[in-house]
């Protein structure tokens, strides 16, 4: 069988989670829209992973589903293969810069985010080649990268973008049927949003991975490849904020959590507009806040 797309592959890894804990030997697996919820896939990847299961023996066929045996160690995916090399790239990307390893102006080479995220030097120039478009990064003119600092406009006109496209995603939402993978993945993020609200401050500093799925959740929907393009932007100035001052990261993300539940409480309910009023709000208090900073951070440049 050929290798399975990274979202089959997750795909699986729910259901066989599902499996091992729900489904006794012998009994049926559920039907396909609800392996579409389970495994928060389409029904395309539903069928990749029965494939799959007939191939590793769960299942005798793609109509007699009865589960053969339980699930063992070697069924699932491991956890570096549910990542493509470009997501990989990404997240080492995004980490390092909102760790403060990579400030304005730093420099990094190809060949040291080839190391850290297991992806070849090609593939890691390609990536940045395409990355620097949005003009946050630079290529030095003897070789190696440089992270590019960005202004007050800059901000204001992606997060214009931003707020277009995320409003559209919202309207999305509202032509779904009842019984969409979608919702599933929404009161997921729900609850994770719930059970970090409810922990310690502390805890908050967990806060911009969490970001970056919620709103890259959001954007997938509309299946849009300029969306989901200008969603690495996004993610690098408004979820990463590695231009922000650091002293009132905690309060901002505790807020921003907030907001995210009152976006995420009116979609799970399919209130429209409540979520549409909501998102307007998050938004501009997110590039309310970024403004603030990227001008406080002028002046004291100018001062200094």
């Amino acid at each position: 069988m050929s290798k399975l797309p990274t979202t089959t592959r997750r795909c699986t890894n729910l259901l066989l989670e599902y499996i091992a804990g729900n489904v006794a030997v012998g009994e049926a697996l559920p039907t396909e829209v609800r392996m579409t919820e389970l495994g928060e896939g389409s029904r395309t990847a539903i069928r990749s992973t029965l494939a799959y299961f007939i191939e590793c023996g769960l299942i005798a066929g793609m109509k007699e589903r009865c589960l053969l045996r339980k699930p063992r160690p070697g069924d699932w995916f491991d956890v570096s293969e549910l990542h493509s090399g470009t997501e990989r790239l990404q997240q080492v990307l995004m980490e390092r810069i909102y760790q403060r390893d990579l400030p304005p102006g730093a420099e990094f080479s190809e060949a040291e985010l080839s190391r850290a995220s297991g992806v070849s030097t090609i593939a890691v120039r390609e990536f940045l080649i395409g990355f620097a478009r949005h003009g946050l990064i630079e290529k030095k003119p003897r070789g190696g990268w440089r992270l590019c600092a960005f202004d007050p406009s800059f901000a204001q006109e992606l997060g214009e973008v931003r707020e277009m496209f995320e409003l559209k995603a919202i309207e999305r939402v509202a032509g779904l049927p009842p019984d969409d993978a979608a919702f599933g993945r929404l009161h997921d993020l729900l609850a994770r949003h719930e059970a970090l609200g409810a922990a310690s401050a502390a805890s908050h500093a967990d806060f911009p991975a969490l970001d970056r799925e919620f709103h890259t959740f959001l954007i997938g929907l509309l299946d849009n490849r300029f969306a989901n393009s200008l969603n690495d932007a996004v993610s690098l100035v408004f979820h990463y904020h590695y231009q922000w001052d650091k002293r009132d990261e905690l309060p901002r993300n505790q807020y921003a959590v907030q907001e995210h539940m009152a976006i995420l409480r009116a979609l799970t309910q399919r209130d429209v507009p409540a979520a549409l009023a909501a998102m307007r709000t998050h938004l501009r208090s997110s590039r309310t806040t970024m403004l603030d900073a990227l001008r406080e951070r002028e002046s004291r440049a100018h001062n200094d």
